[in-house]
């Protein structure tokens, strides 16, 4: 493996674990910043609902910013913005400019999430086997270290600017640095011989929405779990299973920490056993975590679903991005970028769902829905095999030998 690529994978890694640690930082503290402006709890949801509706936007933005520029600038310079606006989120003092550090945080994300998949599934390409787990094993990683900062800062009663200053000082400056060995296109792992390209889906470098539509669905029903957990383990732990408040804190660390480490051994079994398997197997995990949650008698047995949850949905996401770029290696980008979409339309529609039928019906019942929408994905499971095996080792395997270029002139 050329060294070009390993600068490249390490670079990109840091780049999703300096990702975790901003989202983390913000969504960890935003009772704290409802103070700080004195948003209600009417208004608020409307704060919190503008940030990924206007990630999306940027996604959309930056499928056609790429036809222009590589991704590797736009992922260089949306990630300082989404410092900055960290930054200014927690130094304003009037409601506007909340909405102005929200709104530019919002856009920012959507084009770091969606430049960070591009490099992802083609620095995938070029190694010949799977490798996007362990990026996203890097932001669960940050989501960690920025969820225990923000413990930390709430714990001391820091002011929100003194607790995300440091990190900002540390993270932004490094991020820069490591923006040099950004690899852009494909680069082969070794010479091979130019072999008959096979005709697929995309190859002529086109996104077909029918096609990407399986892919779109289970991204989308995939964030709706993950946002289930993120909004209601809490309250379901405490108020459904008699937890007490601080026990019902326990089960999204629980589940941070159960991503984490099904990230960071998910691309073993990818190349062990496949996408198609991996994919399979975390769906099922990730159902029967939500019928633990359903059927818990108490808090000990709630928290083993919410455990489960963690390690079944962790495979889904990263393997829906590494799908579409097999379903189109000629339109790669595009399609990561269209299907990062689905990534904020299933967060916002996760946590609303949920609550509405939790009062309405009842809470143990609401956790079956989502784990309904999650076993859709065993319609689509083949989605996830686009490219067959055709060299005889790995799902992963590159089509040809075409020698990309590094985003410093490699």
């Amino acid at each position: 493996m050329t060294d070009v690529l390993r600068r490249g994978r390490a670079s990109l890694a840091f780049s999703f674990f300096a990702q975790g640690v901003a989202f983390a930082l913000l969504v960890t503290r935003i009772p704290a910043i409802q103070d700080r402006y004195g948003v209600s709890d009417a208004l608020l949801p409307a704060f919190l609902a503008a940030v990924p509706v206007l990630a999306g936007v940027g996604s959309v933005g930056t499928e056609r910013l790429v036809k222009r520029v590589p991704p590797s600038r736009v992922l260089r310079w949306s990630q300082p913005v989404v410092f900055l606006a960290l930054l200014g989120v927690a130094a304003g003092d009037r409601m506007v400019e909340l909405g102005v550090a929200l709104g530019a945080f919002g856009l920012a994300v959507g084009a770091l999430d969606a430049s960070m998949n591009m490099l992802g599934v083609s620095l995938q390409r070029s190694y010949g086997r799977s490798i996007m787990l362990s990026f996203h094993a890097a932001y669960s990683l940050g989501g960690i270290l920025g969820a225990s900062l923000a413990w930390v800062g709430a714990r001391w009663d820091l002011a929100l600017f003194v607790s995300y200053l440091p990190v900002v000082v540390v993270l932004l400056p490094a991020a820069l640095v490591g923006s040099r060995w950004y690899v852009d296109g494909e680069v082969a792992p070794e010479p091979e011989p130019v072999r008959e390209p096979v005709r697929e889906p995309g190859a002529a470098g086109g996104v077909g929405f029918k096609v990407l539509l399986p892919l779109c669905l289970v991204m989308t029903f995939a964030y709706i779990g993950d946002s289930t957990v993120s909004n209601w383990s809490a309250k379901y732990l405490q108020d459904v299973l008699g937890s007490s408040e601080q026990l019902a804190t326990v089960p999204y660390a629980v589940y941070m920490v159960t991503t984490l480490l099904g990230r960071t051994i998910g691309d073993f079994g990818v190349r062990r056993f496949g996408a198609v398997a991996v994919v399979r197997g975390g769906t099922v995990v990730a159902a029967g975590g939500f019928a633990v949650v359903a059927g818990a008698p108490g808090a000990w047995a709630g928290m083993l679903g919410f455990t489960l949850l963690g390690l079944g949905l962790c495979v889904l996401v990263p393997q829906t991005f590494a799908a579409a770029g097999r379903l189109f290696p000629g339109a790669s980008d595009a399609a990561v970028a269209r299907l990062n979409v689905f990534n904020y339309v299933g967060f916002l529609i996760g946590s609303p769902l949920v609550g509405a039928l939790g009062d309405a019906w009842s809470y143990r019942g609401a956790m079956l829905v989502p784990m309904v929408l999650v076993l859709v994905t065993l319609v689509y499971a083949r989605s996830f095999d686009a490219q067959p095996d055709r060299y005889g080792g790995g799902h992963e395997r590159p089509r040809t030998a075409d020698v990309g270029r590094g985003s410093n002139g490699i």
